[in-house]
């Protein structure tokens, strides 16, 4: 699919296969995301060409180098983006963070807002978007939606597994967004759960179940 990127690879299938062990611990799963994450925002960071090349100093010569301008804004969607976050901007730490509280509402059958926070002047910045777990895409459209509103640059997404019904979702609705996973989950339970997923991200990584 256009824009999709899968992120495959020996290591990352070995964590993953950690990762949906219900047996697994919250302390264990929370490492796990944050290894995968940095994964995730390096590979994001693969193709970034806003850079500006600087006369230093080795300790042997002078020499010209890189350094990134201009860095995306990671966003995370709250609660369980928040165990993303942390890793991606210790890959990027140039870059500034904002939060996103979305839920879907069972009873109305709809997103539900309750947090918006941004660094000031996000027009034009290119957006990072740390959410593990893409089902319906509900959540996430909501939010790519809310950031548009702000005229943002490019928006990428960072999240762990997304379903082909999500994934087809955004396409639908926002072809411009690229989307890195580490892998495509065919189904969606009745409940709204990826299968064979890892269950609910934010409840495995802050022990709220």
């Amino acid at each position: 699919m256009k824009n999709v990127h899968v992120i495959d690879h020996p290591l990352l299938r070995h964590k993953l296969g950690y990762l949906r062990n219900k047996n697994t611990n919250s302390s264990e799963f929370r490492e796990l995301v944050k290894e995968i994450s940095k994964i995730l925002a390096y590979e994001a960071m693969r193709d970034w060409t806003q850079n500006e090349k600087i006369s230093i100093e080795t300790p042997i010569a002078k020499t010209q180098t890189e350094r990134i301008i201009n860095p995306p804004v990671v966003v995370s969607i709250m609660r369980a983006g928040n165990g993303m976050l942390d890793s991606v901007l210790s890959m990027i730490p140039i870059s500034s963070a904002g939060y996103i509280g979305i839920y879907r509402d069972k009873f109305i059958h709809n997103t539900v807002e309750y947090y918006f926070k941004m660094p000031e002047n996000i027009k034009g910045k290119d957006i990072f978007i740390c959410d593990p777990l893409i089902a319906t895409a509900d959540t996430i459209l909501a939010a790519i939606d809310r950031l548009k509103q702000y005229e943002v640059g490019k928006i990428k997404v960072l999240t762990i597994l997304a379903s082909q019904y999500g994934l087809e979702k955004v396409h639908h609705f926002h072809p411009d967004v690229e989307i890195y996973t580490v892998n495509i989950e065919k189904e969606i339970n009745e409940l709204g759960y990826l299968v064979p997923g890892l269950g609910d991200a934010g409840d495995r990584l802050f022990q709220t179940k």
